[in-house]
This record gives structure tokens, sequence and C-alpha cells, in this order.
């Protein structure tokens, strides 16, 4: 692999990375809302 398509792919690495984490941050909130609408405590299952 040549220099450049290291570094290319270290970048979409680091950008996965970074998409991951949104998109679970995102998921736990959706579950915190939908618990919090059901009217069901959120902790202590």
């Amino acid at each position: 692999m040549g220099t450049e398509q290291l570094k290319e792919l270290k970048r979409l690495q680091k950008e996965s990375e970074r998409l991951r984490r949104a998109v679970s941050d995102l998921t736990l909130d959706k579950l915190i809302l939908k618990e919090a609408a059901s009217g069901r405590p959120l902790t202590g299952r």
C-alpha cells in the first residue's frame, strides 16, 4: 500500500469510529426516550 492509501485508510477508520459512536449515542437516546414515554422507570428493571 502506498503512503496516500494508508493516510486515506486511517482517515476512513477515524470517520467510521466517529459514526459508530454517533449511532450508539442516538440508539441509547432513543431507548431512554422510549422508556420515558412508556412511563416506566429508567432504572431497576
